[in-house]
Formats: C-alpha cells, structure tokens, sequence
C-alpha cells in the first residue's frame, strides 16, 4: 500500500498557527484514484473541532483586521514564494489525490493559486478602503470570520480562491477542505504558517459536510459561508445559514454551452471546445458540456469531434502523454458511466466512447471520454452536469434558437461563442444567461470577476469583485 509523505499528523487540525489532535476518534482515508490504494489519512473532523477552529479564528479576527493592507498584501506575495518553492511536492500531491495529469497539475492546479495569491498582493496596496460621498465616509471593512468550504476537483485552487482573498480583505478563515481531496489544504496551512501568517487567522478542519460543514454554516462566530460544490450542496448551505442570517456567496453547477455560429472556423471551435468540455478529467464546473452547432454543420462537427477524441489518452497521470487521468473517486466513475448509459436509452448517437471501461485499465477510476451526436435540449445529458468527459453536440436551426437553447438550463456559469465576426459573437454572449462568456477561444483571466446567475450560484471570485464579497461597507456622516 503506498502513501504520501505526510504533510500533518493523521489525527490532526490546523487551529491557531498548530496541529493539534481532533476531538474524535474518527479517521478518513484519502485514496488514490489510478491506484485504488489509500494514500494517508486525515480526521473526520467533530463539532467540538468547529468550535475550536471558529474560536481561534474570532480571537485572531480584531489584529488581523487592523493588520494594514499593504502589509497583508506582502505576507500574500510571501506565501505565494514559499509555495512557489513547493510547487513539484504540490502538483506530485494532486496529481495522486484527484488524478489530474502532472503537467496539468503544475500548470494548472498549482500555477493558477501562485498567480491568485500574487495577484491579490499586487491588488492590496493599491485597493481603496474608503471613499467620501457627500457629507458621508464610506469604509469598507473585513465581514469577520469566513468558512470556506471548497470541493475536490480544483483542491488548491478553490482552497487559494477563497483564502487569498478572505485574507486581503482582513478576515480570518475556518477552511474545510473536501475529505476526498484535502492533503493539498494541508500542504497550503504549512506553507501559510511558514511564511508568517499569525495564528489563527487560518484553520483548517477536515470531516465531511454533513458534519463539519453543516456546523460550520450554523456557527454564531461564523460571519460568512464561501461554498463551491453542487448545487444541492449550495441549496442546503443557504438552508443553514439562513438560521443567523449570514453573508453567503455560492459557486455552485454549470452545464455551459459552446455555440459555434455559422460562419465560424469550425475545426478550431470543436478543437478548442474539446479541449475544454475535457480539462480536468470533465471536472471542471465551467466545462463546455454542451456543443452547440447549426444544423447543416452537425456531422462535421461530431466527425471532427470524434477524430480529436481519439487523441485524448487516458491513462496513469504520471505519464507524460496522459491527457486525462481517472476520474477522482469509484463514485465519480459509476455516475458519469450512468450518465452515458442514460444518454444512450434517451435516444442520443454515441459517436465516441461509451460506458465500458477504457482498454488495459482494470484498476483505477477511469471512464472513455465520449461524445454523442443528435442531442436534444430535453435530455438528460444536455441538462444534468455530468462532470466527466462527456460532450453532448447539439444542432439547432437559427441564432435564436441556439440562444434558447444555451440559456434552457437551470444553470449558467460560463460559455463560450465562435464566429468570423467578433462583434457578432460579442452580441450573441450578451444574449447569454451565465456568468463568464468566452470569445473565439479567450484565455481565462484570473483578475475578472468569476461566478454564475441562476442556480450556478452567486457572488464572484478574483480580482477585485472577490476581495470585495468579504467586505461590509459602513457609511460615516460627517
């Protein structure tokens, strides 16, 4: 059985600048996906843990808030060296608790926390706290203490997301780690710790949701809930937290459309959307699940789909030219193959792929990345978000009608839009009920605000827009 070299004691929570034992018994095994074997163990986290973590935080709230920000700016740029240098041991990490391919875990999973943490130390100094509007002083100030709940697909990335910028905004934060993939959480308090963060300002509580989240939401020292995960999840966070009325920002599903108009290049569009409706294994809630193609170019797209399937290689993500490693859990896997299987009883063409599991791979969470032709707005698998690669192509018959169809989920987090013309594609993104739209393939950018309408949350992420969401403002008349 192999394991990871421990980053924290098995039985341990990070409260107050130390590991300290957990107030039960419980343990969690953290498994690696391509293998099957446990890699360590964390604690399954109590309420009693909660109240310890939440205690700490509050104490370390008031000098943390007076901390100015450029000083809490450079700690930020401080953090973000000391895990610059951990960088390898990182990416090593994720890519054995959730999968991720290396390369995409050094580039990705590891590279965009480092470019998040500098950017907030970049931001702070600048960032004004205050402003006069009339007779009136407008401040804006910490909200206090901060659960973070984050997911496991992104489990370093989520973790920065909110951490950074909790952190820039002068609060302190319990974080909860997703129990599948927390050691990187663990590797990130270390780091914090390291590089000065004072004691209690960061916390870190393993366990799962329904015992450790669900305390966290509820706790009277709790100012604010910053969740990422499903929407069901989200739904009963807002449910909680209703209970002492907390601030709550939510990032939640997505199941976004990438329409390719007409008079688009369309072999770059299916390139492009591919690559994108697969990054991460499909775990990714921006993904661009759903292909949206003119009815005349529907083959050729699926063809063309197709073909660039094959060249995805799902394998070991320690070898250099795996694409996509498994999918994170034996749970995970079973779903995304039912998806598969409901989109073959639904009527939908399996162009590529399938449920049957990949060839020469009998161990491990692995599943065939797939694509399925003629699919209709109404099926299971052009509503539901899969998180796996799993490419619904979809014809319609006019601008209008791909609009209807891009906005006919409940969901609307990202997407994207192709065409020879960029101000015809900008206006057809304006039509688009989601948060985040990208133009003939546009990089993301981690200063612009990030988040969803409808049930794919609420709130935003990076830059600006997130430092602001675990702000109060507060007006002074003078």
């Amino acid at each position: 059985m192999t394991r990871t070299v421990p980053v924290a004691p098995s039985n341990a929570i990070f409260v107050g600048g130390a590991w300290v034992p957990s107030a039960g018994a419980d343990l969690l095994d953290v498994v690696n996906p391509t293998t099957e074997e446990v890699l360590a163990t964390v604690p399954a986290g109590t309420a009693e843990d909660v109240d310890l973590a939440a205690a700490a935080a509050r104490v370390a709230a008031d000098g943390w808030a007076g901390t100015p920000p450029a000083a809490r700016g450079a700690l930020l740029g401080r953090i973000a060296e000391a895990l610059a240098a951990r960088a390898d041991e990182a990416a090593r990490l994720i890519a054995a608790e959730v999968g991720s391919p290396l390369t995409f875990a050094g580039k990705v999973q590891v590279g965009l926390p480092l470019t998040v943490l500098r950017s907030y130390a970049t931001l702070l100094p600048d960032y004004e706290f205050e402003e006069r509007i009339g007779n009136s002083l407008v401040v804006k100030e910490p909200v206090g203490v901060v659960a973070a709940i984050t997911p496991w697909n992104y489990p370093l990335h989520q973790v920065v997301a909110k951490v950074a910028a909790a952190l820039a905004a002068g609060c302190t934060v319990v974080l909860k780690p997703s129990e599948v993939a927390p050691l990187s959480a663990h590797l990130f308090a270390r780091v914090a710790g390291e590089a000065g963060l004072p004691p209690g300002v960061l916390n870190v509580v393993t366990g799962t949701g329904p015992t450790v989240g669900e305390a966290l939401v509820a706790h009277p020292d709790v100012d604010m809930v910053s969740f990422t995960g499903s929407t069901r999840a989200g739904r009963r966070v807002s449910e909680v937290a209703a209970g002492t009325i907390k601030r709550v920002a939510l990032e939640l599903g997505g199941k976004s459309a990438n329409v390719v108009l007409a008079d688009a290049d369309l072999a770059a569009a299916v390139k492009v959307g591919l690559a994108n409706c697969f990054i991460n294994g499909g775990q990714t809630c921006t993904a661009w699940t759903r292909m949206l193609v003119p009815s005349a170019l529907h083959d050729e797209a699926v063809a063309l789909a197709a073909a660039g399937t094959a060249r995805y290689r799902v394998g070991d993500p320690l070898a250099a030219d795996t694409r996509i490693g498994p999918l994170v859990s034996a749970a995970q896997r079973d779903r995304v193959r039912g998806h598969v299987e409901t989109g073959i009883a639904e009527g939908a063409t399996l162009a590529c792929g399938g449920a049957e599991p990949p060839d020469e791979l009998d161990r491990g969470y692995f599943v065939r990345p797939t694509v399925f032709a003629g699919v209709r707005p109404e099926m299971t698998i052009a509503q539901e978000e899969i998180f796996g690669p799993v490419l619904s192509v979809l014809p319609y018959a006019d601008e209008d009608e791909a609009v209807a169809i891009a906005n006919g989920t409940r969901y609307g987090l990202s997407g994207a839009v192709w065409s020879a013309d960029q101000e015809h594609a900008l206006a057809v993104a304006r039509r688009l009920r989601t948060g985040q739209v990208d133009i003939n393939g546009g990089r993301f950018n981690p200063l612009a605000p990030f988040g969803g309408y409808k049930q794919s949350g609420n709130g935003r992420e990076l830059g600006r827009y997130g430092l602001e969401e675990f702000l109060e403002v507060k007006s002074l008349q003078l």
